[in-house]
């Protein structure tokens, strides 16, 4: 198995259209793991090839719970590195960080003021990360799906044009109350704004831990066998894919009724191109050892490029910064346009 396998596995999300945009980013916290890559940056890797598109590192939404500076600059740089790592090409995709682009907090604010407060207390990511402590959450917390808004509509473009969301099942309420503020402001102020479209794929989206096949994979989970990140080393992988839960019973087959042995198999269809039925036939008569074995090799096999592409990006003096610089400066030229024809309808120009 090697890499080519995974570039090449069809994505399923339709055809959108000619002359459409798509926009999506991670938070630089914590470290990406093979549900990062599986479910949203490989897909990523097809669309820049269909679509105009801008993929941004959200480091403005780290900071609405604290970091550490020197952690949250290296990390930022860490997955930008991992994008291009990826197979997100700086020539063909815009890559930016978010805070190098400020027009995106000014567009949050200017929304911020034409948001209800009823929409964003009906918000489920605030209710989770605030964890009980609503009182201590900071203002940023709550209207951080205003700002992720603003990230979305200023690349919808001006007159408006098909923009694309790539998001999980759990990210859909956020592409949803995107959709609900640029409406309001175009009832407002006139037709500006160009509300989004999610972007599901129907293959790979929803990874779940190894440790936990009930919930989704997580990089704030720290458990240390939860997940298999990118930059493991393949004697980690091992250790981490041995410890991962699996059911009762013997027969390797997909059964959504015993998850953990579901999420085994799911990680093996995507990093090996195999499908249901060949997957089946392989481990006829053999149990999870075998699997675990054959997991280990092919999910480490299948990041080993991209590890050594990351490797050669970091070391290369200058080169990421010179892509982010660049693509902060395409994707500032980009959204000052709908910022612009923002202000100008609100009076604001």
């Amino acid at each position: 198995m090697t890499n080519t396998a995974l570039q090449e596995r069809p994505v399923q999300i339709g055809d959108p259209g000619v002359g459409s945009r798509v926009l999506s980013g991670i938070m630089p916290t914590g470290d990406l793991h093979i549900g990062n890559y599986l479910g949203a940056i490989l897909n990523w890797t097809r669309m820049q090839h269909e679509h105009e598109s801008y993929f941004c590192i959200v480091n403005l939404h780290a900071i609405t719970t604290p970091q550490d500076p020197a952690e949250l600059r290296e990390k930022t740089r860490e997955v930008a590195a991992l994008y291009i790592a990826a197979g997100i090409d700086p020539k063909v995709s815009r890559i930016f960080v978010q805070s190098h682009v400020h027009n995106h907090a000014e567009l949050a604010w200017i929304l911020n003021c034409l948001t209800p407060l009823g929409w964003l207390e009906r918000m489920t990511q605030f209710k989770e990360k605030a964890r009980g402590e609503r009182e201590r959450a900071s203002a940023g917390l709550f209207t951080y799906p205003v700002l992720q808004a603003s990230d979305i509509l200023l690349y919808g473009g001006t007159p408006p044009r098909p923009l694309y969301v790539p998001v999980g099942d759990d990210q859909k309420q956020h592409v949803e109350l995107t959709r609900d503020a640029a409406e309001r402001f175009n009832r407002l102020y006139g037709e500006v704004l160009s509300p989004p479209e999610p972007l599901i794929p129907k293959r790979g989206a929803r990874i779940m831990g190894l440790d936990a096949p009930d919930r989704k994979m997580s990089k704030s989970e720290k458990g240390q066998y939860h997940g298999i990140r990118l930059l493991d080393t393949p004697e980690v992988i091992r250790k981490k894919i041995s410890r991962a839960v699996t059911d009762p019973g013997q027969e390797i087959r997909f059964d959504l009724a015993r998850p953990g042995l579901y999420n085994l198999l799911t990680i093996y269809e995507l990093f090996s191109g195999q499908d249901h039925e060949q997957i089946e036939r392989n481990f006829t008569g053999q149990g999870y050892a075998a699997l675990k074995k054959e997991l280990t090799e092919v999910v480490s096999e299948g990041l080993r490029p991209l590890q050594e592409r990351y490797k050669a990006v970091r070391d290369e003096p200058g080169y990421l910064e010179s892509v982010l610089a660049e693509g902060a400066e395409r994707a500032h030229e980009e959204s000052a346009r709908v910022l612009g024809e923002v202000k100008r309808a609100m009076g604001l120009g």
